[in-house]
């Protein structure tokens, strides 16, 4: 009798811990799953991550070409506005230099513009800038 008791008690015992093993399983998959579930999430959001790198990346390279472009051509529009102003410097020159004559009073109108009705002509200089 005590035999068989003790064999009942092992059984039970047996199930209760099949019933353990079972149920410790069904967690352990959850786990698995729950981790896979995670894994995958991070995954796809590095990629996100990546893809938003990337593309920053690449705004910030253009917005440096465009930085430059600009600043090419401001150096250009600098340079002729310096060429102009050396332009307008030299006729400012030769009219203080008309404006001496005329004040003098060495040099006749007549013989400054020998033709009755004078025509001028504007022709501006060809500038070239360099970056």
């Amino acid at each position: 009798r005590a035999s068989r008791r003790e064999a009942g008690e092992c059984r039970r015992q047996l199930q209760a811990r099949l019933a353990e093993m079972e149920s410790l399983r069904g967690a352990h998959q959850s786990l698995e799953r729950q981790l896979q579930e995670l894994e995958e999430r991070h995954s796809a959001e590095a990629a996100g991550l990546q893809d938003t790198i990337v593309q920053l990346e690449d705004d910030l390279r253009n917005t440096k070409n465009e930085m430059a472009r600009h600043l090419r051509e401001y150096q250009d529009l600098l340079n002729v506005k310096m060429a102009l102003d050396i332009e307008i410097a030299a006729y400012r020159k030769l009219l203080e230099g008309e404006e001496t004559l005329f004040s003098t009073g060495s040099v006749s109108l007549s013989a400054l513009n020998p033709l009755p009705n004078p025509t001028y002509s504007f022709q501006p200089k060809g500038f070239s800038s360099s970056t």
